[in-house]
């Protein structure tokens, strides 16, 4: 089946939608009743996902046998955790969510050069989905493919802030350094040689992309969701939080769980692919 060039509406980005002063969303925004944010009553306080010190990797053969233990316990009981001591600079990380935010606060029409489309999700985007009449996130997103080398598209990287392009190319080869440092862990606690999954994943065209998400402050948060729930579908996910945005919630048992991030830290997400082989 072709994929489709277009999307099947005009697309409306949310982030004009929040400055332009309504202070009601537009109805194709509001979620039903039973999708919209949880009382505080099913959201868990007194937990936390688990903190993961990866620096223990280069430590004597108890403190690699603790390292690993922990961290077989977080994918089996939680299937998050977050690491700290992981070995991408932190200043990277700090460039990284300055140069985004300097791109999201860029006028429409600079940004709009990178409008993407339902053929490959790669650029500027505000909804996934070619369903008509669809209910809608409340945010804007950006979408790239990173690796293997042969699907990245030079030409939907943006060139503005000017420091963007470089600053996300070394964030990319340090995340997928730490990928593949996280995978070896993965392997060696499942009984497999430590390559094993990065080889099952691809070995040297391993895949790996990019999104950055955008959340616009919202007039009415109680009826919408800047991100549905969903279970990621490739192998591992990291995610870099922003301190000016909370409320991120990961799902265990009956209850959401809100992560409080750690300084300088990654939250990982084993996804899908990955998740029912740890937890077997």
């Amino acid at each position: 089946m072709d994929c489709p060039q277009e999307w099947p509406e005009p697309i409306v980005r949310v982030q004009s939608l929040s400055e332009s002063g309504t202070t009601v969303i537009p109805e194709r925004y509001i979620k039903p009743p039973s999708q919209r944010p949880w009382s505080s009553s099913s959201i868990a306080t007194d937990v936390s996902i688990p903190v993961i010190d990866l620096g223990g990797i280069h430590g004597d053969a108890r403190e690699r046998e603790a390292l690993m233990c922990k961290m077989s316990e977080a994918c089996r009981e939680w299937g998050f955790f977050q690491v700290v001591n992981h070995g991408v600079c932190p200043d990277l990380m700090r460039q990284m969510r300055e140069v985004w935010r300097s791109f999201f606060h860029l006028p429409l029409e600079q940004k709009q050069i990178y409008a993407n489309s339902p053929k490959t999700y790669e650029g500027y985007g505000s909804r996934l989905g070619i369903e008509k009449g669809a209910i809608l996130d409340w945010g804007d997103y950006y979408f790239l493919q990173f690796l293997p080398l042969s699907v990245k598209n030079k030409y939907k990287w943006p060139h503005l802030p000017p420091p963007c392009r470089e600053v996300i190319e070394e964030y990319g080869w340090q995340l997928v350094k730490l990928c593949g440092t996280l995978m070896k862990v993965l392997s060696k606690n499942l009984g497999l040689e430590e390559a094993y999954l990065q080889n099952a994943f691809g070995g040297e065209d391993i895949g790996a992309c990019l999104r950055v998400n955008y959340y616009p402050k919202c007039p009415q948060p109680d009826l919408t969701l800047g991100l549905s729930p969903h279970s990621d579908p490739g192998g591992m996910t990291l995610l870099l939080p922003d301190d000016r945005v909370t409320g991120l919630q990961v799902r265990r048992g009956d209850a959401w769980v809100t992560i409080q991030p750690v300084p300088d830290s990654f939250i990982v997400n084993i996804g899908d692919q990955i998740q029912d082989p740890v937890r077997s």
